[in-house]
């Protein structure tokens, strides 16, 4: 099947590009550029204010508000942002699922004044610390119907030693709750019928 060039890479973030350029009176780039183009180019710089923004307030704040899973999460709330997983509930919950079972797993393995794996090496506590967080992650996610994959590396993030202590997890979530609403100013500033809270139902 031939690529549509309106989605060269699939996804939605096309639609969130083309909703941009029209309301800032730009949509001639794409017809002048091309749309792949013009869309590695925004990629880039949403990508860059992102994490930038993040990382430069953990820097002046001296608190955790980045880490790994925050990447995948940008990355869907703009390729995807219809789709479930991407929706507010979904990535607020399935990252706070992640935390808990993470920081569960610590206290169920007596870890929680351990250092990070990566330092003091990798202990049969901590590969069962890590299987039980992504275990709990992923059947809570699905119980509760709210499946958001950058979660599962958010709970090993906690179970691993990365980010111990409550007070860091709540500084991630802060980060999570941030790039929602960064992903919902811009995916409505674009057009785009990005959710308040819960995507629209599905028919299964």
């Amino acid at each position: 099947m031939p690529r549509d060039p309106r989605y060269p890479i699939g996804g939605e973030m096309a639609d969130v590009l083309r909703g941009l350029l029209e309301r800032l009176r730009l949509a001639a780039l794409t017809e002048r550029f091309g749309t792949r183009a013009v869309l590695g180019v925004f990629a880039f710089i949403n990508g860059l204010l992102s994490i930038g923004i993040m990382s430069a307030a953990a820097v002046i704040t001296g608190q955790p508000l980045i880490f790994p899973s925050l990447g995948p999460t940008a990355f869907l709330l703009f390729y995807t942002p219809r789709a479930p997983a991407a929706s507010p509930r979904n990535t607020v919950i399935g990252h706070l699922i992640g935390v808990i079972a993470g920081y569960l797993s610590l206290v169920v393995f007596g870890l929680t004044d351990s250092g990070p794996a990566f330092q003091e090496g990798v202990t049969w506590a901590r590969v069962g610390a890590a299987a039980l967080s992504l275990a709990l992650t992923s059947g809570f996610m699905a119980w509760l119907l709210a499946p958001h994959p950058p979660a599962g590396a958010t709970t090993l993030i906690v179970s691993l030693g990365i980010m111990p202590r409550p007070s860091q997890q709540a500084f991630l979530m802060l980060a999570v709750i941030l790039l929602v609403l960064q992903g919902l100013i811009i995916n409505r500033a674009a057009g785009v019928d990005y959710p308040l809270w819960r995507a629209e139902a599905s028919q299964h």
